[in-house]
Formats: C-alpha cells, sequence, structure tokens
C-alpha cells in the first residue's frame, strides 16, 4: 500500500458525501474528517445554518489552522469530506492542488429539494457547483468528477477505481457499515444525517420527481451550466 495518501473529496451537501465517509473509514488503514472547514465558514459568513453556534464551538475558525492540518504528512490514507461553498472568495486555495482531489456532483434540482428540507434559503452559492466549476478550473481536466448517480449504480467499480487511483487495494468492507453516529460525525450530524445514520451501505439510485419555485428553483437554474458542464466531464467506467 502506498502510504500518505490525503484524498480529498468535494462535494455540495445533499450528496452522497456523508456515505463515502462512512465507506472510507471502514478501512482499518483510513482515518476521516468531516467538513473541516464548517466553522470556518459559518463564522465569515454569519449564515444562518441549523447549529450554527455548535458549530462554531466545536470546530477550527482559523482556516490557517485547518489548512496546515489538512497538507500534513500522513500515514495510510486520510479521507477529508469537504463542501465545495466552504471555499468562499476570501478563503485562498493555493494549498489544494497539495492534495489528492475529487469532485462529486449531484443534479442541482436533487440537492436542491433535499437541502431545503433541513435550511429554506438557498442561493446556487450554497450548493456548491459554481465552485466546483472553479475547482475543476483550477486543478485542471485531469481531476476525476465522479457523478452521484452513475456511483450509485456501481458502487464496487467506482470504489475500486478510486482505490487503484489513490494507490491502495479496494476492501470489501467499504461497501457496508454499521448504522449509527460516528464520533467522527460533525456536530451537524443531528439536522442533516438521518438517512446516513441508519444506513448500513449504499442504497440503489432512483431517480425521484422535483418540483421547485421561487429561490430554490433560480438556484437550480443557475447552478445547471455549472453542473452540465461537469457532468460531461465525468469518469464512467
Amino acid at each position: 500500500m502506498t502510504a500518505g495518501v490525503r484524498l480529498a473529496m468535494w462535494s455540495g451537501p445533499r450528496n452522497i458525501s456523508t456515505a463515502l465517509m462512512r465507506s472510507w473509514e471502514n478501512r482499518p488503514d483510513t482515518r476521516v474528517v468531516d467538513e473541516p472547514l464548517y466553522a470556518y465558514y459559518l463564522n465569515e459568513t454569519r449564515l444562518n445554518h441549523p447549529g450554527r453556534d455548535e458549530v462554531i464551538a466545536a470546530g477550527d475558525t482559523s482556516w490557517q489552522q485547518v489548512v496546515a492540518e489538512l497538507t500534513a504528512p500522513v500515514d495510510g490514507v486520510y479521507y477529508q469530506k469537504h463542501m465545495t461553498h466552504h471555499l468562499i472568495p476570501q478563503l485562498p486555495r493555493d494549498w489544494i492542488p497539495s492534495l489528492t482531489n475529487v469532485l462529486l456532483i449531484r443534479d442541482p434540482a436533487e440537492v436542491i429539494a433535499s437541502y431545503v428540507r433541513s435550511r429554506a434559503d438557498v442561493v446556487a452559492e450554497d450548493i456548491g457547483l459554481v465552485q466546483q466549476t472553479e475547482l475543476y478550473d483550477q486543478l485542471g481536466t485531469d481531476v476525476p468528477v465522479i457523478d452521484a448517480a452513475d456511483f450509485l449504480r456501481d458502487p464496487t467499480g467506482y470504489l475500486r477505481w478510486l482505490c487503484d487511483y489513490v494507490g491502495v487495494e479496494f476492501d470489501e468492507r467499504m461497501l457496508r457499515w454499521p448504522p449509527g453516529p460516528r464520533d467522527s460525525d460533525g456536530v451537524w450530524a443531528p439536522y442533516w444525517y438521518d438517512a446516513v445514520l441508519a444506513s448500513t451501505g449504499f442504497e440503489p439510485y432512483r431517480p425521484r420527481p422535483v418540483e421547485l419555485s421561487g429561490a430554490a428553483l433560480d438556484a437550480a437554474q443557475r447552478s445547471r451550466p455549472h453542473y452540465e458542464r461537469l457532468h460531461a466531464a465525468r469518469l464512467l467506467l
């Protein structure tokens, strides 16, 4: 096994990002971190998110300290679950290429339909596709893009590909995990993680009928070109 892998999975909210974190955490050679920039993001933006004060109190609001920890030498695999909307304009991004980066996308209408069940206010920048295209431009077209719908149709295939990409052996334990909370979960888990707390593996993909209006529809429409661009460049097995 190749030592010292810092795998940064860049997603928006309401994707399969937490399930993927569960999957990697089920490996004996892997430690994970859950949205390490969330406290910094909320402290800077003052946005009203569920559990906002808890998140700020529990996390690190210094981006310099967070980045130092994310980029420090590691043994084994260090799986980093990141939200791209945390990449606000005042946060430098020159440290990101030092990680092994992957973009995880999902249809914005499906994302927003799920998102507004926990937080009614939404604009395009809240779901991260705008920032994902910026990362794509920063990192270059070689950065892998994985669509959640494709992944859920073939979790084994995509996990095998990811393991090969970072230079580790695939482990069958990545496909199933015990239900319930983890010490690694962010303090925001009670507000956002109902489905993954009950999960024991990846759910089969099923299309979801979506009806949006008002700000939610506007956010989805603004996100659509960004999604389509990344979707066209996605990894297909």
